[in-house]
């Protein structure tokens, strides 16, 4: 397989919204979910060390006097951001069940990748990211995004249960979150948003071949 494929994926039925690979957005909502929404887009967009309170409070609208009303401190914003992301994937997984068959919602989620490949040419995957920061630290972060990143493999699983692939439904899940998290990484180190695009088409017809 060559990065020139230019064959467009075929489009799955009615796209839910939001994205898979979309953040939380900021600037709705009350202040403490204002500033939930910016601390997921600022370190993704920063990274954990380089972010202070005041980028997270300035990314928020909210005076940065306010913020310590609701976060008394950073650690607790990247909890919040965790939080966050966990309640965007809970919208995601509501939107993707809508759709009538495991291959429509699987395919769907690698449309969603594929929205959003430019954002990870620029800053790599929202969760991804984290995660890997989150690793380097010994205040237990880490274990609390690796249980978001758990809710959507466990997702994955029973769509591969319910294509008939029961025996290893785990393996195949492990398979495509790999594969997405592989091709974010490749996406971002070449700031190549059609990496992406190109390995979502190879997903689709290996979902394919599975059903």
């Amino acid at each position: 397989m060559t990065y020139s494929d230019s064959a467009e994926p075929s489009p799955p039925a009615s796209p839910p919204s939001p994205s898979p690979a979309s953040r939380p957005k900021a600037g709705r909502g009350g202040k403490r979910e204002r500033l939930a929404a910016a601390a997921a887009q600022v370190l993704h967009e920063q990274g954990v060390e380089k972010t202070t309170i005041a980028d997270i409070a300035r990314a928020a609208d909210v005076p940065l006097g306010n913020v310590y009303y609701y976060f008394k401190t950073k650690d607790q914003l990247v909890e919040a951001a965790i939080d966050a992301h966990a309640q965007t994937l809970a919208g995601l997984i509501t939107a993707l069940d809508a759709l009538p068959t495991p291959q429509e919602r699987l395919k769907a989620l690698l449309a969603g990748w594929v929205e959003q490949r430019e954002l990870t040419a620029r800053h790599g995957c929202p969760t991804g990211t984290l995660a890997s920061e989150l690793d380097k630290r010994d205040d237990g972060l880490d274990r609390a995004l690796a249980q978001v990143m758990r809710v959507l493999l466990d997702w994955a699983e029973q769509q591969f249960r319910a294509l008939g692939r029961s025996a290893d439904a785990r393996e195949l899940a492990v398979a495509l979150i790999a594969s997405y998290q592989g091709i974010s990484l490749l996406t971002n180190t070449f700031r190549d948003p059609e990496l992406m695009a190109v390995e979502a088409r190879r997903l689709e017809r290996w979902i394919d071949s599975l059903a």
